[in-house]
Parts: structure tokens; sequence; C-alpha cells
């Protein structure tokens, strides 16, 4: 489907990569891996056909359409959700709106006329497309995804510019999901959502009919999606046949197996040299020497191991002692104007615990952590911290705080105690602030390069109560390790707001979760245990799919004053007899379909599961088969899921015309 040759890409002296080949099939999903400035981004904008390389070519058959998200910068105004997302659509709107400029042209033609039958001959080929694109299933496919991408009925009629950065995001995914074009480039998709739509995108994109190329910091995500992964490192870039913990695991064997290749190597050379050094005077000796000469020019010489980018570690500086309890809410009740965010909401955390907090945004959980530090006040009820209790509070927005006429360094040497502040240039190193970096002027930096120093700052000063908020939103995954085992080690308290799940999973051992309208629950275990249980819950809620058939009804033919028993069962008789010849066929049909959708959900689900097991990875011919198998089922259910709508509606029409009620 694509093809890469030979990419070389390079910006002043400083090459990205060279000599970049590799072939994209139809479904492959394909991760990006890499340290930030490794040139992911670059590369997924060179196929994207925003960037230019400097040298070689990507093909694809003529066509082909590429759908990019960038990682920020979208911003949409003067047109609702609906009107935005719809425009998806374009090309099945656009044959509308010409086969109703065409009806109305053709009311003032004379039928008899040459132009009246070849408007006629052209309507009639323009509905034949708009049959093929299968309008129908435009109205149903825009709420399925809108809704799966967490917006709200309300949001529909809504203006885009009142929707936020990270929800204009999901509008661009939106329209890109709805356009399914043959190959999706997605830069850090997950960024700006919660945990439930992480979980919907992400099934989303198992089943996606195209190929997908992928630049993410989730590694759940990346080890569930994806087959293949390119990493980027020191200018080059390396093929893994497999997803994203195979690529850690493959990279550490293939480093060493070269490692030993080139000591090896230098040993002969040096074996061989000395001999040369040894016998180069000795007349007798000449013929010898000369043969080992040429065999050192020979050679073909490996290159040297790359070091690695170093690893660090870092360790929170010791925090002070507190008492058992650190901070508690007793009957808390929070509300704006007429908004309640809770009520009467219990909750205490204790010396050592590390709690995950999730939910929908907007759903209390910023208003909890002001809460619980004190930042704000409960409208009812009390809040109390425990003995000595000392917070560290790390928000998206204290990066806007920060002086940008300070250096990083100044900045982070300003915000360290005396103990932590010679570990200050180290911790900048971990968070990928590494030589002059240091010495930039806070001003220049980006969004995500400022978030990062402020996190620097939170996690030098000493406390034994640490809040985070989206710690991880703009670290690569080798800072993320480095945060991951700190936050493990360390004896304090915390509270992390994040969806990144490979992230939380290791470090916390209880999930406070938020949901708009309902109480705060707490779950007793991490984001995996948390995602079971509300699975099992989720599923047990939901009716046995045979309950899904419309009930019986009932005819509201009921005895009349002046109308006798035998004209009541006459009227009766013939109000069955309609119902079984209408709505009958309609209510079995239904019922056959409900079933065949069980059947394809349930294959689904076994075909998904079978499609993450390393057996499966390991064997591409089988998962091909898989993934085409998935293809098919997915197909089937979109036109089961069309096919239902159109029942459902049919069956309440005919309910209607003859008077039936539920």
């Amino acid at each position: 489907m694509i093809s890469v040759q030979s990419l070389r890409v390079e910006f002043g002296a400083r090459v990205l990569f060279n000599d970049l080949s590799f072939s994209v099939q139809a479904r492959e999903r394909i991760a990006f891996a890499g340290h930030n400035g490794a040139g992911k981004s670059t590369l997924m904008k060179c196929v994207a056909g925003i960037i230019r390389p400097s040298s070689g070519a990507i093909h694809s058959p003529k066509g082909t359409r590429y759908g990019y998200l960038p990682q920020e910068g979208i911003h949409v105004r003067g047109r609702t959700l609906w009107q935005e997302t719809e425009s998806a659509f374009g090309e099945m709107l656009e044959l509308r709106n010409r086969i109703d400029r065409l009806s109305h042209e053709l009311e003032k033609l004379d039928p008899r006329s040459s132009p009246y039958a070849e408007a006629l001959e052209e309507i009639g080929a323009l509905e034949l497309q708009l049959d093929a694109t299968d309008p129908a299933r435009m109205k149903p496919r825009i709420e399925s995804v809108l809704k799966g991408l967490g917006f709200k009925d309300a949001d529909f009629s809504r203006d885009c510019s009142e929707f936020s950065g990270g929800w204009q995001m999901r509008i661009a995914m939106a329209k890109l999901f709805l356009q399914e074009p043959e190959v999706l480039l997605l830069d850090e998709p997950t960024n700006h959502l919660d945990i439930d739509t992480q979980v919907w995108v992400e099934q989303y994109l198992v089943n996606y009919p195209g190929a997908i190329l992928l630049i993410s910091h989730d590694r759940g995500l990346l080890d569930t999606l994806c087959t293949r992964t390119i990493a980027f490192a020191h200018g080059r870039a390396e093929e893994y046949a497999g997803n994203f913990s195979y690529f850690e695991r493959e990279s550490v064997i293939r480093k060493e197996t070269h490692r030993k290749q080139y000591e090896s190597q230098q040993r002969e050379i040096a074996e061989i040299q000395r001999f040369i050094d040894r016998f180069r005077a000795s007349a007798n000796k000449a013929t010898l020497v000369q043969s080992r000469i040429k065999m050192l020019a020979k050679i073909e010489r490996i290159p040297a191991p790359e070091q690695d980018d170093a690893v660090m570690n870092f360790k929170f500086p010791p925090p002070p002692n507190s008492g058992h309890m650190v901070a508690k809410l007793d009957k808390a009740s929070k509300h704006y104007g007429a908004r309640r965010i809770f009520d009467g909401f219990d909750f205490e955390i204790n010396k050592g615990e590390k709690f995950a907090i999730v939910g929908p945004n907007g759903a209390g959980k910023s208003t909890f952590c002001r809460l619980i530090t004190a930042q704000e006040i409960p409208d009812g009820g009390t809040h109390t911290f425990g003995h000595k209790v000392a917070t560290s509070f790390f928000s998206q927005n204290h990066a806007d705080e920060l002086d940008p006429e300070k250096t990083i360094l100044e900045t982070v040497e300003a915000a360290a105690s005396r103990e932590s502040a010679p570990h200050a240039r180290n911790l900048l190193g971990c968070f990928l602030f590494r030589g002059d970096d240091v010495f930039k002027k806070v001003g220049v930096l980006s969004g995500g390069e400022r978030s990062r120093v402020a996190l620097v700052c939170m996690l030098l000063r000493p406390a034994n109560f640490l809040i985070l908020d989206e710690p991880t939103n703009h670290l690569d995954m080798q800072s993320q390790d480095v945060l991951q085992r700190a936050l493990a080690d360390y004896p304090g308290s915390v509270l992390i707001v994040s969806h990144n799940r490979s992230f939380l999973d290791p470090v916390v051992s209880k999930t406070l979760e938020f949901r708009p309208g309902e109480a705060p629950r707490l779950f007793a275990g991490n984001i995996s245990y948390y995602l079971e249980k509300s699975a099992a819950e989720n599923q047990s809620a939901k009716p046995a799919t045979a309950s899904k058939a419309a009930p019986s009804a009932r005819s509201n033919t009921t005895t009349q004053p002046g109308v006798s028993r035998k004209d009541q069962r006459r009227a009766e008789a013939e109000a069955r007899d309609q119902r079984n010849k209408l709505l009958k066929p309609l209510e079995t049909e239904l019922a056959t379909l409900e079933t065949k959708i069980a059947e394809l959900e349930a294959a689904q689900a076994t075909l998904n599961a079978a499609l993450t097991s390393e057996e499966l990875i390991s064997q591409p011919d089988k998962l091909r088969e898989t993934s085409n198998a998935i293809s098919k089922i997915t197909h089937a259910l979109e036109n089961a899921y069309s096919r239902w709508g159109e029942l459902t509606d049919e069956i309440e029409k005919v309910k209607a015309k003859l008077g039936i009620t539920d």
C-alpha cells in the first residue's frame, strides 16, 4: 500500500534519519518509537505529505487517502459540532446537493426536450453513486462516533469554538474516523482522552479497516494495537516485527549481539596488527606480513556500538514525617451555581497510600484535587489535614506561572530545597533537558516543555503528600519510566489524575472514580482491576439480547358504549389479523437480527482477544487471517446495526398506525 524508499531528512547539520526504507500493507498497525525529538513526528508528516524529505521517495497507489491527526494546533469555529463532523461525508453531501439542483432545474425543462432527458439520466447516475455510499448509515455513524468520543447529545448543536483544545482534537479525530481513509496517521491520539474514551478509541482502532501509523507514549495502546515497530535513535531507524514490548526486549538483544560482534572483531584486528608490528622488519616474514596487511584492509569493520542515552534514576527528597491520617473530607459538598459536583462526600487518605483518580472530563477530578489540598474550601462539610502534612501539587496550569525571563536551570534551582538543589541538573536530564538546553529562557519553550519544567520544580520540593494532574502528557517512555520508578519507591502519599494505564498500574493500589451526577466510587485495586470491575458491572447491567425484542403490545380496542360484544370481538379479530400481517414479520426479523448481532459481537470479542496474543503475533499468516476475519465481522455488524435501526423505526410507525401502545 505504501512504499518508503531511501528516505533522508536533515535539518542543517542534524540528520534525523538516513536511507530509511519500509513498506506498509493494508490493515497493518505500525508504531513509531523513540525519545522526543528523534524524528517520529517528522516521518509521519513526510508520509502525510506535509514535509518534503531531503531525499528519497514515498509511493502509494493513486487515490490512496491519508488521514493525519497532529498532537495539537487544531481549532475549528463558525460551525456546529454536527456540521463539522458531517463534513467528513463531503462527497456524499455534494452528491445530494447536485441531485437537488438538477431536480430543481428539471421542473423548469420541457419533458420532451433533450436537456430534460440528459438531466434525468445524470440524476439516475448520481443516485446510483449515492446508494453505493449508503447515506442511511451517515446519521447513526456520526452519533456513534461522537458519543464514543465522549460528546453528549446537547453538544451536537454547540459551536466548535466553545470546545477546549482537548475537545477540538476529539472533533478532528471524529472526522478522521468517519472519513475512514486507507491510512490513519495518529500522533499521540490519547493525550487528551479520559479512560472510558481511551478504551473506546482502542477498540475502534483494533477494528479499523485501514492501515494505522501510530505515535504514542501509552505502552498499553501500543502493545494492544501494533504488530510492527520502527524505532528511531542516533540518526537511524530500525524495524522490529512485533509490538512495543517486543521492541524493548529485542532491542536489548540486538545491542548485546552487536557489542559482542564488535568486541570479537576488535580482538581479531588487534591480533593481526600485533603480528604485523612484530615481524614488519623481519625479511623472512615479509610475505606473511604483507598477507596480514591485505587481510586487515579487506575486513569490513563493524561500527562501534553507540552509547545509549544515559538512563538516570531519580529519588524524591526524603519526605518530612507526618501523622497516619494525611487528609480527610467529611460530608463534603461542592457546586458551581446550579451544577453540583458532589454532595456528602467522605474521603480519607492515609500515610503511604497511592490513589489513581479517574473519570471523564468535567466529572470533578480537578475540583476534588483542589479541595483535598485546601486550595478551595467545600460549600458544605469539612476538610482536615493530618499532623505535619506538606503538600506538593502539579497541574498543567502551573506551567503558565513560570517566570519567562529565567532560564530553565535558574527556575528549577529556585524551587529546589537545599538538600535537593545539587540534583537539579540530573533531574532535568531525566526529563529531556540536557546539555545547553538548561540555559534556555522559559519564555522560548513550548507548552509541553514548560509543563516538564513545572513538574521538575514540583518534584524537587520535599513533601509527604503529592498530587499529580496528568503528569505524563508530555513525557517520553524513558522519562515516564524514571518518574514511575521514583513514585513506586516514594514512601509518602500520592494522588495521580491520569489515564495512562501502564504508568499507573505498578504505582497505585486504589482507584477513585468520578462520574457526572454520581457519587464518587472507590475501587480497592489499580487501574486494571478497576477496568475489569467496571466491565463486569456494565455486562451484568445489560439486559439479555432476547429481552431487546419488542415487548408484547395490546390493542387499545376496549369496549365502547353502544357497541355489541359480537362487533367488539370482530374488531379485535381484525386488529389481530392486521397486527399479524404488518407487525409480526418485522418483530420476527428483529428478534433474528438481535440473535445474529449477539453472535457477531461474541465472535468479534474472541478474535480481538486472540489478536493481542504473542503466539499470533509471531505467525504473520495467522495474524493476517485473524485481521481479515475481524474486518468482515465489523462490516457485518455495521450493516446489522443499520438494519436494526431501520427495523425499530418501522415497528414504531406500524404500532402508531395500528394504535398499539407498549
